[in-house]
């Protein structure tokens, strides 16, 4: 049973929806209105302030389903519904799915940061092309989870899907570290094969004019890169969240905030990645994990593994993963010290 149907709350994602637009444009045309670097201080500050805005919410969030679920008549006539259990596991949902999508997120900032090293993207535009990418990316994802809204109704969708996050998540075990050749990239050759390119950055433009001609800059292609990789990795997250909840609205609103926050995430991280050597082994973890929930955990628990075990299973799997990724560089750091 869905709790919060599009048809009863349809005037809530057209609020949330503004509200996204609202936060974007103060951000671009208020916040980082002129273009520069953004440094780890600041990028810091803009991560928790992303962070403590999905809380807040959260709470909210919480606040209002107690609410409703306790006054609301048609709640009343469910078998065994609990109004405080059941506004504590939305929540709990809410939660979870935010966690997830921040952790498989890690991955997309990797992909930040090769990307803006071959097109040679100077650290003062680059957040330009991650606002814009940002932007495209809620696009994306508000189509994604319609569809998911649709498709993970029928249970052999859920297994294929679960089946390809357990494999992608036992790829991720045994992928190499060594860096992608972009040169070799099919897409990338494709967009200089369509596009006439400017090879020169000489502002923040994404199109340029030249002796009358249109050009596109390396700022333009950079932005389609990240946009077709955040397609492929919306393949992977997506359903993990469904996997977690079967209410499309906190798929939304937890997938939303998480990629609100991405591009703060990324200048405060791209000086310190190379520290985090073993954190894909986690994400892989959580990947096969929400898998196993989609084809098997689920119904082995009577249809629903208990979300706070869930939340529990990923904030160790990943948090682990940074620990033993943090102790490992520790020690690798102190042994050059002393050589």
């Amino acid at each position: 049973m869905v709790l919060f149907t599009f048809a009863d709350y349809w005037w809530f994602y057209l609020a949330f929806t503004c509200f996204v637009f609202l936060v974007l444009a103060l951000d671009l045309g208020v916040f980082h209105k002129t273009a520069h670097e953004v440094s780890f201080k600041e990028s810091s500050i803009w991560t928790a302030i992303w962070i403590s805005l999905a809380l807040l919410f959260n709470f909210g969030f919480y606040q209002y389903a107690l609410w409703r679920f306790s006054t609301d008549p048609q709640y009343f006539t469910i078998p065994g519904f609990n109004a405080q259990q059941q506004a504590e596991s939305v929540a709990l949902e809410f939660l979870t799915g935010f966690v997830v999508e921040k952790s498989l997120a890690i991955d997309n900032i990797f992909v930040f940061a090769v990307v803006f090293a071959y097109f040679g993207i100077p650290k003062v535009y680059q957040h330009r092309v991650l606002f814009w990418g940002i932007f495209g990316a809620l696009l994306f994802r508000a189509i994604f989870i319609a569809m998911g809204s649709v498709l993970m109704r029928y249970e052999w969708v859920v297994i294929f899907f679960g089946a390809l996050l357990i494999l992608t998540g036992i790829k991720m075990y045994f992928a190499g570290t060594e860096q992608t050749d972009l040169n070799k990239n099919i897409v990338v050759r494709g967009l200089k094969k369509v596009f006439r390119i400017h090879p020169v950055i000489e502002s923040d433009k994404f199109f340029i004019k030249k002796d009358g001609l249109r050009y596109v800059t390396p700022l333009f292609l950079a932005l389609v890169f990240l946009e077709l990789s955040d397609i492929i990795f919306a393949i992977d997250s997506v359903p993990a969240i469904f996997a977690l909840t079967k209410e499309p609205l906190i798929v939304f609103t937890s997938n939303i905030f998480a990629i609100l926050g991405l591009r703060s995430m990324y200048f405060m991280l791209a000086g310190v990645m190379d520290r985090f050597a073993y954190i894909k082994y986690g994400l892989a973890s959580v990947l096969v994990f929400v898998g196993l929930k989609m084809v098997w955990l689920n119904e082995a628990f009577g249809g629903k593994f208990p979300i706070s075990w869930s939340l529990m299973i990923i904030s160790f799997l990943i948090g682990s993963s940074i620990v033993l990724s943090l102790v490992v560089d520790a020690r690798r750091r102190r042994k050059l010290a002393n050589s």
